[in-house]
């Protein structure tokens, strides 16, 4: 089976916008501490209502149709690593999930976690919260859980730190 290169350009095209969507936001976070500080100014400046969380919800959307995000499956979950932590980026990696009403494996944030809540179900929620950013301070810990229908999450972690517990 061939793939049509017509379809491995739009793909390759959306996954550089989405990098370069992300390169914006990463530039404007990566002297910020990871607190609920930076999730009040991330909320204020990127919330809901934004033309930058539109566009990223966009951009996972598309990722997830054509097949470049969340493309492994485990454990019920779609998931994937989309962008290693690169220069580009700021040093943060780049991760996107997509649940339904289910917890994730348990883990821990070295450096702390960034994560945009993307309800695709009116009732979603992440770790109950409905949708928007979260941030969780280095040293923290938790099961991803979703509840109330499918959502997607993005995860920005910085160094790309992440220890599985179990």
């Amino acid at each position: 089976m061939t793939s049509n290169p017509l379809e491995n350009d739009e793909i390759t095209k959306a996954q550089q916008r989405f990098k370069a969507q992300l390169s914006t936001i990463t530039a404007q976070i990566q002297n910020h501490s990871i607190d609920a500080g930076l999730e009040d100014w991330l909320n204020k400046h990127m919330g809901l209502e934004s033309p930058t969380y539109v566009e990223l919800k966009k951009s996972c959307e598309l990722g997830v149709a054509q097949g470049w995000l969340c493309n492994r499956e485990g454990a019920g979950l779609r998931y994937g690593r989309i962008f290693k932590p690169v220069d580009e980026l700021h040093g943060f990696s780049v991760d996107v999930v997509l649940m339904h009403n289910i917890a994730g494996p348990h883990h821990k944030h070295p450096n702390g976690e960034i994560d945009l809540i993307m309800p695709l179900d009116a009732a979603a929620h992440f770790d109950n919260k409905a949708g928007g950013w979260m941030v969780y301070p280095p040293g923290s810990a938790h099961s991803p859980t979703v509840g109330g229908g499918q959502a997607l999450i993005l995860y920005l972690l910085p160094q790309g730190a992440i220890e599985f517990t179990h």
